[in-house]
Order: structure tokens, then C-alpha cells, then sequence
């Protein structure tokens, strides 16, 4: 068997274990009895908002990602996309492992519409960074209200403002059909943010919660980028142990940081079980490719994009 097979055939389970420890570890700091009591008492009207909201920051990522691929020449509905991107974040959160829900939303669209793989990836990456931009956006604006942060909030601003500069004029230079709706993509992209972020709200308040909240959306927003490095299952794990050392930082309480993440964790995972059905019960998608099928559709690009 060689490296690659092997690979394929532990990074699952590997990935279960990495978020298990870190798990046992974010309940090795705080009591675990504590973040179940937060639970049990909360108010479930303000958890049903923050689902609403976050499953509408999805419906508007959706849109977000379909003007990307637009940029490159793919047209179909709104409404297909979004079937096509639920089905996606089903992969994502219940395949961890496997060529996940961005890697099958690729080799489907490859395949119908014969593009070039190098093109589709480059629309789901500015995608993907269209959404890190906004996230820099909205942590700029709360570093202002956070005391513990000790730096002149000219500081921050000016980071983004030429940080913003550089990334349109590269676009511009370089990939000439994702700047040319660059600011409606990323309203969009702030829209999505925003909405998550409003989520947080809900679920902070669903606790009667009445300090301050950005240290709170700060915090979260900065374990939504370590996320990204993908060792846990769905960001699970990863996203808490963040979350109990920034209360350390911030001065937050801890038990109500690690419960807002999980209780984030778990919207994510009922707002991705609607893609389910596009697995079991619709013909309208094809099946799961294996890694081995993904890779023969790569070695047979088109000439002639």
C-alpha cells in the first residue's frame, strides 16, 4: 500500500482522535458539568435565532460563492447552486475526511461543464478569501472597543485599508475576473460575517447575557481562523481550546466561551443536515467520487478553456 492509500485510510479516524483530545482538553480546564448547566438553561427562542441567522449567513455565502463562479463563465440558478452548496456542507461536516464538501462541489462542476480544475479552484479560493477579508474587517472594528488590546486604533485601520488596497490591485493585475465586482462580493462577504456574528449575539444572549460583547465576537472571530487548519472534526475542538485561552487574554468568562463555541458547532451541524437528502433521497447530484476518480477527471483537463 503505498503513502497516499495509507493516508486516505487514516487521516479520518486520526482526525476524530485529534478532536477527542481536544476536547479532553478544554474539559481538563473548565468543569464540564458547568457548560451542560448553560445549556440546559437556556433560552431556546434566542438559540432558534441564532440558527435562523446563521443558516440565512449560509443562503447569502451560497450567493457569494455563485457570483465567483459566474466570474469564470458558469451560469446556472441561484437555486441550484444552493442545493448544490447544502450538499456540500453536509460533506463537509459529516466526511471530514475524503475530498470534503468543496473538493466534491469542484469535481462536479469539472465534470458538468468542462472547465478547467485550475479555474474552479481559484473561484472557490477568492471565495474563501473574500470571507478571511471580511472577517479582518469586522475584527478591526472591535479591536476598538476592546481596552485589552493596547495598540492606537489608527493602527488597525490603516492595516486594512492598504491591506485592502493591495489585495484589489493584485486582483486586478493578476485575475482580472474576480475584481470586476469586487465591492458588491464583498458586501456580500461582510453580509455573511455579520449574520454569523449576529448569531453569537443570539447565543450569548440566550443566556441573559449583559457585559461586553466584543470580546466575545473578537475572540470567536480570531478561533474561526485558527479553524482553518482543519485538525478537528468540523472545526470542533479546535475552535474551543482557542476560546478558553483567549478568556484568559480578554478577561471573558470561560465557562460561557467554550459553551457559545460548542453550541456554534452544533447550529453548523443542523444547518448542514438538510444536505442529506440530496445524498439519500434526490438523483439530482452524483454520488461521492472516490479520491482515485477525482484525480483521472484532473489528468484530463480541457485544451481549450
Amino acid at each position: 500500500m503505498d503513502k497516499k492509500k495509507l493516508w486516505n485510510k487514516v487521516k479520518i479516524p486520526l482526525k476524530v482522535i485529534v478532536t477527542g483530545l481536544l476536547i479532553y482538553y478544554v474539559f481538563q480546564k473548565i468543569d464540564f458539568n458547568q457548560v451542560k448547566q448553560l445549556f440546559l438553561t437556556s433560552n431556546m427562542w434566542f438559540i432558534l435565532l441564532a440558527f435562523c441567522s446563521y443558516f440565512l449567513s449560509q443562503v447569502v455565502s451560497s450567493w457569494r460563492l455563485l457570483s465567483f463562479l459566474k466570474a469564470i463563465g458558469l451560469e446556472f440558478s441561484f437555486w441550484y447552486n444552493f442545493r448544490l452548496y447544502l450538499l456540500g456542507m453536509f460533506y463537509n461536516v459529516f466526511l471530514p475526511g475524503g475530498i470534503g464538501g468543496d473538493g466534491y462541489k469542484v469535481y462536479l462542476l469539472r465534470k458538468k461543464f468542462k472547465l478547467p480544475t485550475k479555474r474552479l479552484l481559484l473561484a472557490f479560493f477568492f471565495d474563501r478569501l473574500s470571507g478571511l477579508w471580511a472577517v479582518g474587517f469586522i475584527s478591526v472594528v472591535l479591536i476598538i472597543f476592546i481596552p485589552q488590546i493596547e495598540i492606537p486604533a489608527t493602527w488597525p485601520i490603516t492595516a486594512l485599508l492598504l491591506g485592502t488596497l493591495i489585495y484589489f490591485l493584485v486582483l486586478r493585475r493578476f485575475f482580472t475576473d474576480f475584481s470586476r465586482h469586487f465591492v458588491r462580493n464583498h458586501i456580500k462577504a461582510g453580509m455573511v460575517q455579520s449574520l454569523q456574528i449576529l448569531s453569537v449575539i443570539c447565543i450569548l444572549l440566550s443566556q441573559d447575557f449583559d457585559g461586553k460583547f466584543s470580546p466575545y465576537l473578537f475572540s470567536f472571530l480570531m478561533s474561526s481562523i485558527v479553524a482553518l487548519i482543519n485538525i478537528g472534526v468540523a472545526g470542533l475542538g479546535v475552535r474551543d481550546v482557542f476560546m478558553a485561552h483567549a478568556s484568559d487574554v480578554f478577561d471573558i468568562d470561560q465557562i460561557l466561551a467554550v459553551f457559545l463555541t460548542f453550541t456554534f458547532w452544533m447550529i453548523n451541524v443542523l444547518a448542514s443536515l438538510p444536505g442529506l437528502w440530496f445524498v439519500y433521497r434526490s438523483k439530482e447530484f452524483e454520488p461521492l467520487p472516490s479520491e482515485e476518480e477525482v484525480a483521472h477527471l484532473k489528468d484530463e483537463e480541457p485544451k481549450n478553456p
